[in-house]
Order: structure tokens, then C-alpha cells, then sequence
């Protein structure tokens, strides 16, 4: 796809690096992973005058912080993402303004929307717990659902409303912040896989890349289906997998519709180029493998919950994170996983595809037959808690990872990129991330879900 504003989506490793930084002996903080965090991180690092390196094994952005629905919300999170996706919605504004516009973000307003009761009951035992904590949301009848979105036959009954919820335009926005980030004093290095961690005296104090080793005071891994492998070959088990989910671009449309919304089945936000981003709701792909097998018995709780559509898909293809033939354990100066597979770029679900610009005109008639430019699908990361990983690996000092964004992570990412250039340096992180501690998979916790909202 060739969108107006010149950019080439889906990214893939063909396309020339627009980062080629050269390799230096140390750094202040190395961020391994070129996504919406890892480049968050990196700025946020360079602000605060560290000498900070991005380590990307492919392009920045190619994976799932461009290939998501593009929201900015707090509607729906879990109460502990409550707050830092407050800060992260005051981040977006700040950095679309000294980007001049160019990120896209737009107060468009998400709302939940309910087939029955039931749903609605929910919403309102959501918004009880979260309204102290300074969320904007309210619940809306079926008659005030109709008139917000001016879908005058659809079926919902009512809503849970955030009229203060953006928009972003990810494989705009991400690559923006990358320019952004360097232009004040990062470095990106593009096409430069990390190995693993350098490791002396228990302490982590650099990493190993395929262009040769680098000293670093600091290590942020924020590296999203990708990172539970870099830390089990350290040692390191989390219980993270990855889903694909399908996603598509419609061409430009009448805007009749001017906020976000999603229900059972499907999601659906205006885009900058005049369509919408529409995609399957609560619909992900499994592919089993041998960390699926392992983590089983996380995740049950949740498999019989019935809250997730999640279809299981056999053999993870080649190359994939969780796929059978990929190593778990490789040399320093070994070809790593992360080189054989430089971009992760799963084929969207044509069937899906198909489904939702249907249900998309049903419910929005005055559309027509809604045009598609492109489909896509991308990994996301998951957690058997639906909440993710942030914080410091007590087995590895020195480290801090933030991962498991579990489909939260473009709009959360500012707030997190900078939270995790905080904790790095050793700096309070402003926020209880006890929520999201690492430890919590081993230290006998209850594993308490995340909202499903």
C-alpha cells in the first residue's frame, strides 16, 4: 500500500534504513527494539542528556507499533494503566505539537458499545472504579449512541463514552518520533539485531549485536513478541505469547463518523487520509508452539473464561517467535532468530477481512460498499493477566523490560518510553508499577485478569 502521504505499508526489511547510526564502543542505555517504546525510551533518555542507541533488527516501527488500530485511549484499561495513559494522552499532545501536526493525533472520542444489558452492566462497573481516578468516560443510552455515531439501524442499546480518547496514525507517528528522537541527540542503528546481554559479575553491562559488542550503563528490552526469547536465552522465563490480529484500511469515505467505536465484533476509527481503520474485535490467532504448550496452564483461566475469541492455529510458521524450529539457544557470534527474521509480518485473515467491511456497512449504510486499500495483520505480545511486564529483572541487574503490552501499547507508549528512561537512570518512575512487576509469575500471586473491555 501506497498512501497519499508517501509512506510504504506495510513496512518490511526490503525498504533502505533510514537509520543507520554507527556502532560506538558505549552508551549511557542501549533500548533494543525500534517500536513506539523503544523509541519513546530513547528520546525521553536523550532529554534527560544520556548517550542512548536504539538497536532495531529490522525497521523501525515494522512490527506492531504501525500495524495497530491507532488509539489513544483510557477508556477500558486496567486501573493500574489508568494513570499513565492519562500522562501518556498529555505525551501525544506535546509530541504532535513539536512535531507540527505530523503524528496525527486528534481528539476523536472511543466508545464501547453495548448489544445488551449485560454489556452495559459492565461498562458501569468499570466507570464506578475508574471515574476517581480522573477518567472523562460516561455511559449513553441507545438514543444518544444513535445520534454520536449517526448509525440510526444498528442494534446497540447503549454505550460507555470517552469523549476526551485520541487517535494517532501509527506507521506515520511512530517513524516521526524516531526523526524526532534523533534530531535531539539519540542514535538508531536499523538492521542491527542484539544477540543477547553482556553479563559480568551478575551485572548486565552492555550487549552483543551482530555488528559486535557494546558497553552500556543501562539496558532497556523492549522488543514485543520478541522479547521472551532474548530473555529466555538469558535464563529469564515470562509467560508472554504472541497473537496475530488482523486489521485493514478502508479508502477515503463520507466522515459521517467522527469517533472510535467497537462492540463484540467489530472496531472502527477515522483516519487522516479520509477512510477508516476498521478491524475484528476481540478476534486473535494462536499458533501453537512450544511456549504454548508450556504457558498452557496460565492462560486456562482465561481460555475458559469465554471472554476471549482466541482460535488456535497449528504450527507456528517458520521463522516466528514461538515456532518449533526456532532456537532458544544461540552463540555470541551465531546467526540469531532475531536475524532470520527481521521483520515479523503475518498474513492478515482474508476471511475477517471480509466480514468486517461487511458488518461495517451494514451498521453504516450511507458508506456504500466500503473500498478497501489494504489489510494487514501483526503479532501482538500478550500476557496471561491481560496487563504488561515493566519494570527492572532482579536475576539481571541492570536491565529493565517492557513488554507484554497485550494490543495497549501504541497509545500507553510515551508514558511508558519514559518510564522506562527513568527507571533506567534509577530514577523514581512516577507511577506504582507494581501492578506490572516481573516477579509476579514467580512469587506465588494470584494472576488477577485485566479488564476485557
Amino acid at each position: 500500500m501506497t498512501p497519499p502521504d508517501g509512506f510504504v505499508f506495510p513496512f518490511h526489511d526490503d525498504l533502505p534504513p533510514e537509520h543507520a547510526a554507527e556502532l560506538p564502543e558505549a552508551v549511557d542505555l542501549a533500548v533494543i527494539g525500534g517500536g513506539v517504546i523503544g523509541i519513546c525510551t530513547a528520546l525521553f533518555a536523550a532529554r534527560a542528556g544520556l548517550r542512548v542507541i536504539v538497536l532495531e533488527k529490522g525497521r523501525v516501527a515494522a512490527e506492531q507499533s504501525s500495524r495497530n488500530w491507532g488509539w489513544i485511549r483510557v477508556q477500558g484499561r486496567d486501573l493500574a494503566e489508568i494513570p499513565i495513559a492519562l500522562e501518556a494522552q498529555e505525551l501525544w499532545k506535546d509530541l504532535d505539537a513539536t512535531c507540527h501536526g505530523r503524528l496525527g493525533v486528534r481528539q476523536v472520542g472511543v466508545s464501547y458499545l453495548a448489544r445488551d444489558a449485560g454489556d452495559m452492566a459492565g461498562f458501569s462497573g468499570w466507570l464506578d472504579a475508574a471515574r476517581p481516578l480522573g477518567v472523562s468516560s460516561t455511559l449513553l443510552d441507545a438514543d444518544e449512541t444513535r445520534t454520536l455515531l449517526g448509525a440510526t439501524a444498528s442494534p446497540w442499546v447503549g454505550a460507555l463514552h470517552t469523549p476526551t480518547d485520541m487517535k494517532g496514525e501509527p506507521w506515520v507517528a511512530v517513524p516521526e518520533l524516531a526523526r524526532l528522537a534523533v534530531a535531539e541527540g539519540a542514535l538508531i542503528r536499523e538492521g542491527c539485531a542484539v544477540r543477547g546481554l553482556r553479563v559480568e559479575a551478575g551485572q548486565v553491562t552492555g550487549v552483543v549485536t551482530e555488528s559486535g559488542p557494546l558497553r552500556a550503563g543501562a539496558v532497556v528490552l523492549a522488543g514485543g513478541a520478541w522479547s521472551s526469547l532474548l530473555l529466555r536465552r538469558h535464563g529469564v522465563s515470562i509467560p508472554q505469547l504472541s497473537v496475530r490480529s488482523t486489521a485493514m484500511a478502508t479508502a477515503p469515505l463520507p466522515q459521517s463518523v467522527s469517533s472510535a467505536g467497537v462492540d463484540d465484533r467489530f472496531a472502527f476509527r477515522p483516519r487522516a487520509d479520509g477512510g477508516y481503520t476498521l478491524a475484528p474485535a476481540a478476534y486473535s490467532e494462536l499458533f501453537v508452539g512450544p511456549d504454548a504448550v508450556r504457558h498452557l496452564r496460565r492462560y486456562l483461566p482465561l481460555a475458559v473464561s469465554g471472554e476471549f475469541d482466541v482460535r488456535l492455529r497449528a504450527l507456528a510458521p517458520a521463522g516466528y517467535p514461538d515456532a518449533w524450529g526456532t532456537p532458544r539457544h544461540w552463540a555470541d557470534d551465531a546467526q540469531s532468530p532475531f536475524e532470520r527474521m527481521r521483520v515479523l509480518s503475518p498474513a492478515p485473515n482474508a476471511a475477517k477481512v471480509a466480514e468486517t467491511r461487511a458488518r461495517f456497512a451494514a451498521h453504516f449504510p450511507g458508506m456504500g460498499d466500503v473500498p478497501l486499500r489494504a489489510s494487514w495483520a501483526g503479532m501482538i505480545d500478550v500476557m496471561p493477566d491481560v496487563v504488561p511486564v515493566v519494570g527492572p529483572v532482579p536475576e539481571l541487574p541492570g536491565l529493565t523490560v517492557v513488554t507484554g503490552m497485550c494490543g495497549h501499547g501504541f497509545g500507553i507508549g510515551p508514558a511508558f518510553g519514559r518510564i522506562a528512561a527513568d527507571l533506567a537512570q534509577g530514577r523514581a518512575p512516577g507511577h506504582d508499577l507494581d501492578r506490572f512487576r516481573i516477579t509476579r509469575f514467580s512469587d506465588g500471586s494470584k494472576l488477577v485478569p485485566g479488564p476485557n473491555l
